[in-house]
Order: C-alpha cells, then sequence, then structure tokens
C-alpha cells in the first residue's frame, strides 16, 4: 500500500491514526445535535400534561374555581391512561424506526437515513401542531416516534464511525449532551407557555421542534457519508475519499492508507467468519456465535440491548416525563415546572464533565460507580419520602421534601456523567461492521422499548387511584440499579482508547472484566495480507 506503515506481522499500531482536526470535532458536534430531538420531545410532553388549558381540552373538565379546594386540584389532571398513551406512543414508534433504520441505513447510507428520520418527524410534528383531539395527537406523536428512531439509531453508528479513537468516548459523549440540552430547552419553552390560555400553551412548544428538524436535515447534507459504510459496500475509492475528509488528511497519507487497510481488512475477517448471503442471513448473523464468548455476535447483541435496557431501568426518565406531575404531589411545591426546570439545568451543566471522564476512566468504570451511586441516592429520597416527608399522611414536611428534591439531583448527576453517555457510547462500539448498523438498531430499539414501557406503567404506580407508590418508587428504581451495576461489572469491556477494529480484537482475546488490561498487538490487515496485495485508490498507485 502506497505510504503505508504497517507491515506483515508488525505489532506496531501507533501510526494507523492520523492526527485529531477541528474539522472532526466539528463534524461530529454537529451530528451530536440528533440528540436535541430526543431531549426536546422527552421534556416538553412531560410540561405541557400538567397545563390547565391542555387538561381541559383533551379531558373536558371545566375551568378550576379561583381558589380551588385541594380536592378540586387533586382531580384536575389527565388520567393515568392518557398520560400512558401520551408519553408512550412516542416510544413505540421509536421502537420500530429504529429496526427499521438498521436495514436502511444499510442500503442508503447512514447519512440519508438520518435525512430520512428529519423528514418523517416532521410530518409526524404537522399532525401534533394540528391535534386539537387526543386521536391525532396520538398518530402525530406515533410518526415523530419513527423519525425520531431512525435519527437517534443511525446518529450513534454514525458518530462511532467517523469520529477519531482517541476522542470517540467525548464526541458521542455530545449526543448525550445535547440530550439534555433538548430536555432543558423544551422545559424553558414549557415554562413560558404554562400560563397561556389558549393553544398556543401546547402548540408552541411542539412546533419549535420543526427547527431542529430543519438544522439537521439541512447540514447533513454538507456532510461526507461514514467510510464504513463504503468499505462495506465494496466502494473502496469512496471510502478513501470519506476517510480523507473526516480526518483533514490528503488520500495518499500514511494515515489515510493504514486506516482504511485495517477497516477493510477487518470487514473481510468478519465477513470469512460469518458471511452474509441473504437478507435474512443478515439478521440471523447479529444472534450467531455461543453466548459464553464475548466475541460472539449473539454476545455483542445482547450487550448492546441490556445495555440499552439498563439505561432506561435506572428510573431518569421518571424525573423528566412525570416530574412535574411528581413535584406537584409533594403538595408544599409552589411551582413544580421550576423545580422541573431545575432539575433539567443539573442534567445539562453535569453532562460535559463526562466528555473528560469518558477518556480519563473508561466506560466500564463511570457505569459501575455511577450507578452505585444512583443506589444510594434513590434508596434515600424512598427512605425520606415514606418516613419524615409525610406526616402520618396529613402535611408535607418541607424540609424533608427539599432533602429530597437534593438526592434526586444528585442522581441526575450520577445518572448524566455516567450511564447517560456511557451507554450510547459502547453501544456504538462493541459491533463488528457487517452487523454494525443493525446491532446499534436492535440496541436503540431496546432503549425505547423500555422508555415506552416506563412511560406506560409509571402513571399506574404512582397514582393514588391505582397502585399509589409515590415515593416508593425509588426503592424500585434504586433496585434496577443493582442489577445495572451488577450488569455492568460482568459483561461491559472496557473500549477507551481503541479504533473500532481494536474492540474486535480485544473482545475475542479476553473477558470483559479483563479487557481494561488488554493492549494492540496485531492488526487485520497484517494477518489478512492486505498489505501485500494493496489497496486501490484515486490518486495513489497499487503495490
Amino acid at each position: 500500500m502506497a505510504g503505508g506503515a504497517i507491515v506483515h506481522g508488525t505489532t506496531d499500531t501507533s501510526r494507523i491514526e492520523a492526527p485529531v482536526t477541528i474539522k472532526a470535532y466539528l463534524m461530529c458536534a454537529f451530528a451530536a445535535f440528533g440528540g436535541i430531538f430526543f431531549g426536546y420531545d422527552t421534556g416538553w410532553m412531560g410540561g405541557i400534561m400538567g397545563m390547565k388549558y391542555y387538561i381541559r381540552q383533551y379531558t373536558g373538565l371545566p375551568y378550576l374555581p379561583e381558589n380551588p379546594t385541594a380536592a378540586q386540584t387533586a382531580a384536575f389532571v389527565l388520567p393515568g391512561w392518557q398520560q400512558s398513551l401520551l408519553t408512550g406512543i412516542l416510544s413505540c414508534g421509536t421502537f420500530f424506526g429504529a429496526i427499521i433504520a438498521g436495514d436502511l441505513a444499510d442500503k442508503i447510507g447512514r447519512r440519508w437515513t438520518i435525512i430520512s428520520g428529519c423528514l418523517t418527524f416532521t410530518v409526524g410534528c404537522i399532525l401534533e401542531v394540528a391535534s386539537t383531539t387526543l386521536a391525532l395527537m396520538v398518530v402525530g406523536r406515533l410518526i415523530a416516534g419513527t423519525g425520531v428512531g431512525f435519527i437517534s439509531a443511525i446518529i450513534i453508528l454514525y458518530m462511532s464511525e467517523i469520529a477519531p479513537k482517541k476522542v470517540r468516548g467525548a464526541l458521542v459523549a455530545g449526543y448525550q449532551f445535547c440530550i439534555t440540552i433538548g430536555i432543558l430547552l423544551a422545559n424553558c419553552v414549557v415554562y413560558a407557555t404554562q400560563n397561556r390560555d389558549d393553544t398556543g400553551s401546547y402548540r408552541i412548544p411542539v412546533a419549535v421542534q420543526f427547527l431542529w428538524a430543519i438544522i439537521l436535515g439541512t447540514g447533513l447534507f454538507f456532510l461526507p457519508e461514514s467510510p464504513r459504510y463504503f468499505v462495506k459496500k465494496g466502494r473502496i475509492d469512496e471510502a478513501a475519499k470519506a476517510l480523507a475528509s473526516v480526518r483533514g488528511q490528503p488520500i495518499e497519507s500514511e494515515f489515510i492508507q493504514d486506516e482504511l487497510a485495517e477497516i477493510i481488512a477487518n470487514n473481510e475477517y468478519e465477513l470469512s467468519v460469518v458471511p452474509q448471503t441473504s437478507y435474512m442471513a443478515s439478521w440471523t448473523n447479529c444472534f450467531n456465535g455461543s453466548i459464553l464468548h464475548a466475541s460472539s455476535n449473539i454476545r455483542r447483541t445482547l450487550l448492546g440491548i441490556g445495555l440499552q435496557m439498563m439505561q432506561q431501568l435506572t428510573g431518569i426518565n421518571f424525573i423528566f416525563y412525570y416530574g412535574v406531575v411528581f413535584f406537584k404531589s409533594l403538595n408544599t411545591i409552589s411551582n413544580p415546572f421550576l423545580i422541573s426546570l431545575i432539575t433539567t439545568l443539573v442534567n445539562v451543566c453535569s453532562t460535559p464533565l463526562s466528555f473528560w471522564m469518558v477518556e480519563r476512566f473508561g466506560r466500564r468504570n463511570l457505569l459501575i460507580v455511577g450507578g452505585t451511586g444512583m443506589v444510594i441516592a434513590q434508596y434515600i429520597v424512598g427512605i425520606v419520602g415514606v418516613t419524615v416527608g409525610q406526616d402520618k399522611g396529613k402535611d408535607t414536611n418541607t424540609a424533608a421534601v427539599s432533602a429530597m428534591i437534593a438526592f434526586i439531583c444528585i442522581n441526575i448527576f450520577m445518572f448524566a456523567t455516567t450511564w447517560g453517555p456511557c451507554a450510547w457510547i459502547v453501544v456504538g462500539e462493541v459491533f463488528p461492521l457487517p452487523i454494525r448498523s443493525r446491532g446499534v438498531g436492535l440496541s436503540t430499539s431496546s432503549n425505547w422499548f423500555w422508555n415506552c414501557i416506563i412511560a406506560i406503567i409509571t402513571p399506574y404506580l404512582v397514582d393514588a387511584q391505582y397502585a399509589n407508590l409515590s415515593s416508593k418508587i425509588f426503592f424500585m428504581w434504586g433496585s434496577l440499579c443493582i442489577v445495572s451495576v451488577l450488569f455492568a461489572y460482568f459483561l461491559v469491556p472496557e473500549t477507551k482508547g481503541l479504533s473500532l477494529e481494536q474492540v474486535d480484537r480485544m473482545l475475542e482475546e479476553v473477558t470483559p472484566r479483563k479487557s481494561r488490561s488488554w493492549v494492540p498487538h496485531s492488526t487485520f490487515a497484517a494477518e489478512m495480507g492486505l498489505v501485500e496485495k494493496g489497496v486501490r485508490v484515486e490518486g495513489t498507485k497499487e503495490v
């Protein structure tokens, strides 16, 4: 290979990647903007369900009197089944959208799949804005959810494939940061419109979403396609050009030649182990191998699906979906919208710390430590809530409620710096190229599936007319966080500082618990003899 630094049998892998450029940072930062879709929708729906006009519009309840009694205020809420339907139906759409996106990304490319998601999302938004009845709002959220599924699955795939390995974790963590910004923006808009007594109270927060679709969809026209997608399709010349673009290096650069050779060799190796002979085979390949081997496809698929499930079962979206409703139930809070906004600010301000932490301490350590912190915080919230939080069911203890809110914020901090970004980072790193788009799609659909389950069941768990768990629900989230910690300890490998191809090699050679000490010692390009047969790209000579 012209200009290449790899030779057959070498153990030097230090020259494979080009220096990180400002261009690479900016491209990944813009792609991370897709997290705005996820976050903004999480924020606005939870807010508008507590708006007086929205409640009257969708339930037919009369106006509250000027000085309502506690009983009248308690009865002036959306029924639990409507809360479940409105929050859960979007997650239902995203579940199917994420699965479809895996196929679409392999057929038309990562970039065009995201653009398709923006268009689908826009159609759903139009229906949501136009709605004055529950039926049209539900249809709009289902269609918008399908678009969000496209975007949430493939943005992670796209960013992982174009980001330099030295900062890949930090850049992909930017996706989670954008999610938190989206939640914050939604809460700000909802806070500004909460007292409007017209359809603008909910239509304005919904309509703002058009801006995110326009920005992301338009911007992606100017970004390059993933070079790994071109390699998967056998279009090596285009892969070289795309890689040169995302790395900010000329095609003939030794860095570009070496990295391209490794991507090609890894793809050829994976195809030699598990060839894709048909459409169904490409899906069944995700579940090939032994569940006992960390490098098997089924183990990686279950890791991705399980990791996203565990992220949702931490209970974080209970706070963001039902925060306003929950804070109202504590009685002493005069403006639950403001408290919800504060918790969102904690989320936003905490997440940037993960940019440094994930590359300093690694993914695996953060998941274990963060999960442990959430267990402690959530149990404290639950204990305070069932002891001094209520004075024999009569009056609410103001100091106790303040303590509960403080530990809810600590819980958000632990999530935002660990499980929030790290779950997305690991999912983007553990799949081999032949099944990567489908593996990430399945993992993301798992996130939305459990998001949907939580959205549907939570009103029934906390409402007084059903299970009436109230603050006791934090015992459930804390217990599930214990499961998340055990999952991370036994099953999640450390992928910090490795290329996507080196992650493949590491999973073949060590168990997740020993992955932290693994170092690269060979390349796929050398072992596949790719250097000897050469790679033809425009502007270089074949050797």
